[in-house]
């Protein structure tokens, strides 16, 4: 797309401009959304295996996540981002057909699970292309002014597909079984690649400054250690809400984090220029401090009311900490290596949830459900000091 094309958008053209992209992402986490509550229950009841290979299946994807964040960072870079996107949308096609492939041999649950196994993986990777281009697609397709925005709201398509993933696989599964959710991930991801075709593209800059790795994490380190810190929250309240409320017999089970979800994309669709116009770290600063608040009122609730209100505070105040830090990732470095920025700094969350679920059930097992909350406001917290860093960082000697 030439710059003489590129609008000095409001945020109303920012926003029609960003609509296919972030139409690719729900996709994208629909499928994975669809598939996460069903997937044990195939596995367990269906293939017969235990929670060894449930817990083998189902990290597949996050593991292979992890793994290709760089390398789909690097591609979009080289390749262009409209490319990574539609290979990262092909890719999840496939990881569908493998998911059919595996209901052909449900008589041989070994080689049942194995092509299971493969789906699983290369969707991790899909995933990977489909966020980090996603967002390095819309960043060329916006002014440079426009970044938060790209970012909140390519993130906000992403957990709203989450959200809606889980009832609508759970409803599928149940009438329809696992068949339904393998025809919807080739469908979905299919339908959207035709529908993003004739999108324009943003031509790969010259490499000159394809620099290196090296070079790209000395700027990104910083706001992607203040997110991963941050996200410390969102693991907390993902993987133990649930556990904790049925510990407390508060009902419905599922609220707190359908509380943090909702107040997360309310936040974004009607704060995500903040960051563009005030400064990414001053706004996760802030943020940072009521997403803090959040969790504490979690740890203190003696009722499922302010437990839930917590949690929604807690969905608020995390909604910009995420943009806003990485914001000041993509500030310091080159547009020719977005999509590597953009890789890194994902990378940083994926390695906050693999590590911080453990660390926090850890503390579950030995000091109770509650103290996983204190925990993670302790964590959360120190992202302040991180951004107050970042703040110091930009202000010229």
């Amino acid at each position: 797309m030439p710059q003489a094309a590129r609008s000095s958008q409001s945020g109303q053209s920012a926003a029609i401009t960003l609509l296919p992209i972030m139409v690719a992402v729900l996709a994208g986490f629909l499928i994975i959304g669809l598939a996460l509550p069903v997937l044990p229950l195939h596995v367990k009841n269906d293939l017969g295996f235990g929670t060894f290979v449930v817990g083998l299946v189902a990290g597949a994807q996050f593991a292979a996540s992890l793994v290709s964040r760089v390398w789909a960072g690097s591609f979009s870079d080289k390749h262009g981002a409209k490319q990574g996107v539609i290979v990262g949308l092909i890719a999840a096609v496939m990881s569908g057909l493998l998911y059919l492939l595996s209901l052909a041999f449900i008589n041989a649950p070994v080689l049942s699970v194995a092509f299971l196994l493969v789906g699983r993986a290369i969707l991790g990777g899909a995933e990977s292309f489909i966020i980090t281009a996603g967002v390095s697609w819309g960043l060329g397709l916006v002014d440079r002014e426009h970044a938060g925005k790209v970012i909140a709201w390519v993130g906000t398509a992403m957990f709203a597909a989450m959200a809606l993933g889980g009832p609508f696989g759970t409803t599928m599964f149940n009438s329809y079984g696992f068949a339904s959710i393998a025809v919807a991930t080739v469908a979905f991801p299919f339908l959207v690649l035709i529908a993003i075709l004739r999108m324009p593209a943003v031509a790969p800059l010259p490499p000159r400054a394809h620099s290196a790795l090296k070079s790209v994490l000395g700027s990104v380190w910083l706001p992607g250690l203040g997110a991963a810190t941050a996200s410390i929250g969102y693991c907390a309240i993902l993987a133990f809400s649930s556990l904790f409320y049925s510990q407390q017999n508060w009902h419905p089970i599922w609220l707190a984090f359908t509380a943090f979800g909702v107040a997360l994309i309310v936040a974004r669709l009607i704060a995500g220029h903040l960051p563009d116009k005030f400064g990414g770290a001053r706004v996760a600063l802030i943020f940072v401090l009521v997403q803090t608040g959040g969790l504490l009122l979690i740890w203190l609730s003696r009722n499922v009311m302010f437990a839930s209100v917590g949690a929604a505070v807690a969905g608020f105040g995390y909604s910009l900490v995420y943009p806003g830090l990485g914001v000041e990732a993509v500030r310091g470095t080159a547009p020719e290596n977005r999509g590597l920025a953009m890789g890194i700094y994902t990378a940083f969350l994926d390695v906050a949830m693999a590590v911080g679920s453990p660390v926090l059930g850890w503390i579950a097992d030995h000091v109770g459900l509650g103290a996983v909350f204190l925990a993670s406001a302790i964590v959360v917290f120190c992202t302040a000091g991180i951004a107050v860093r970042l703040m110091q960082r930009s202000v010229p000697a």
